[in-house]
C-alpha cells in the first residue's frame, strides 16, 4: 500500500490539463478526424463506392412499393491501440517548486506532448504511405515541383482532383514541399493572374484557387537521434503531397472519409505517489495517455503524390 502523499496533487487539474492539450503545430488531428467508438474492439462499415453512385430507378407506380435498394460494405473489425508515458516528478522537485509553479502538472502536459508528438509521426507515416492510396504517382527530375522551369504543378494537382469519384478536398503536404510550391512561378501565375511571378501565395489563396476546403502544412520536427547521442533533427512530414476526401464522421460505420482516428473514451491522466519513486523520500508518478487507432476507411478517395520535391 503507498504512503500517503506528503503534497496534495489536484487529480482533477492534471486530467483536465492533459484532456485540454492542444499544439497548433500538429496537424494530425485534422487530416484523420477523431470519431468516439463504443468500445475497444469495433467494427467500422468500408463501403462498396459504386453503390453510392448506381442509378435507381425511382419512378413509383399508383399500385405499386418502391423498389428497395441496399448499402452494400464489409464491416472491417478493428482495435483501438493503448498510448502512454509516465514520468517521475520527485519530492524535492515539488518542495522546491517556485510559488505558482506545479511540477506534477507540468510533467502530465509534458508527457501528453510528447504522446501528441507520437501520434503525428504515425499519422504523417499513414498519410505519405503510397499504399494507403489507390491513386498514385512518384515525381522525378524535371516533373518535380521544385523544378520551376519545368514542371507544372497546377496541372498535376488539377488532373488528380479530377481522378476520385468523389473530389479530395483537403491537401496535406510537408513544409519543405509547400515552401516550393507557393514560390513556383506558375503556381502564383495561376493564383495572382500573369506576371505575378514574385511573393508567393498563402494557403487560403492556393486552397480558394483549388476549390479545396484546407490546406494543412506538416511542420513538426522529431529528434531521430538515439538517447545519449547527439540530437539529430528531421521534419515529420516528409516531401509529399496528398490529396485526400475528409468527411468528419459521427459514427465509424457511416465513415465515407478516406481515412479517420478511432478513439476510445477520454484520454487518460493519473498521478501516484510512492517512496519506489525516486530519492529517498519518493515522488509523483505522473502518467498520460489515450486509445486511439488511425483507420484508412476510403484508399480510393485520395492521390498521392511521392517525392514532390527534390
Amino acid at each position: 500500500m503507498s504512503a500517503a502523499a506528503p503534497y496534495p496533487i489536484n487529480a482533477a487539474v492534471i486530467q483536465a490539463i492533459v484532456i485540454a492539450y492542444r499544439n497548433a503545430k500538429m496537424i494530425a488531428d485534422s487530416v484523420m478526424p477523431r470519431v468516439l467508438v463504443g468500445a475497444q474492439d469495433f467494427k467500422y462499415m468500408r463501403q462498396n463506392m459504386a453503390d453510392q453512385f448506381t442509378v435507381q430507378e425511382t419512378r413509383v407506380g399508383r399500385k405499386s412499393a418502391p423498389n428497395q435498394v441496399e448499402s452494400v460494405g464489409d464491416l472491417v473489425p478493428a482495435t483501438v491501440f493503448e498510448y502512454g508515458l509516465d514520468e517521475i516528478v520527485p519530492i524535492n522537485d515539488v518542495r522546491n517548486a517556485p510559488e505558482g509553479v506545479d511540477p506534477v502538472a507540468n510533467a502530465a502536459e509534458f508527457v501528453m506532448k510528447l504522446v501528441t508528438l507520437d501520434r503525428e509521426v504515425r499519422v504523417a507515416g499513414a498519410v505519405f504511405n503510397p499504399a494507403n492510396h489507390v491513386n498514385k504517382t512518384t515525381l522525378a527530375g524535371t516533373a518535380q515541383w521544385s523544378d520551376y522551369a519545368n514542371s507544372d504543378p497546377i496541372s498535376a494537382i488539377l488532373n488528380a482532383l479530377d481522378l476520385s469519384v468523389m473530389r479530395p478536398n483537403v491537401m496535406t503536404i510537408g513544409r519543405a514541399a509547400w515552401t516550393k510550391l507557393i514560390l513556383h512561378p506558375k503556381v502564383i501565375d495561376y493564383v495572382n493572374g500573369k506576371g505575378g511571378t514574385s511573393g508567393g501565395v498563402t494557403r487560403q489563396q492556393l486552397a480558394d484557387a483549388l476549390e479545396l476546403e484546407e490546406i494543412l502544412v506538416g511542420e513538426a520536427f522529431v529528434n531521430t537521434a538515439k538517447k545519449g547521442q547527439a540530437a539529430a533533427y528531421q521534419r515529420a512530414w516528409g516531401k509529399h503531397c496528398a490529396l485526400t476526401y475528409r468527411e468528419v464522421p459521427t459514427d465509424a460505420q457511416r465513415a465515407t472519409t478516406w481515412g479517420f482516428t478511432a478513439e476510445f473514451g477520454e484520454r487518460i491522466a493519473d498521478t501516484q505517489y510512492s517512496k519506489d519513486f525516486g530519492g529517498l523520500e519518493g515522488g509523483y508518478k505522473t502518467r498520460a495517455g489515450e486509445r486511439v487507432n488511425e483507420i484508412i476507411s476510403a484508399p480510393d478517395l485520395s492521390y498521392f503524390f511521392q517525392n514532390a520535391i527534390a
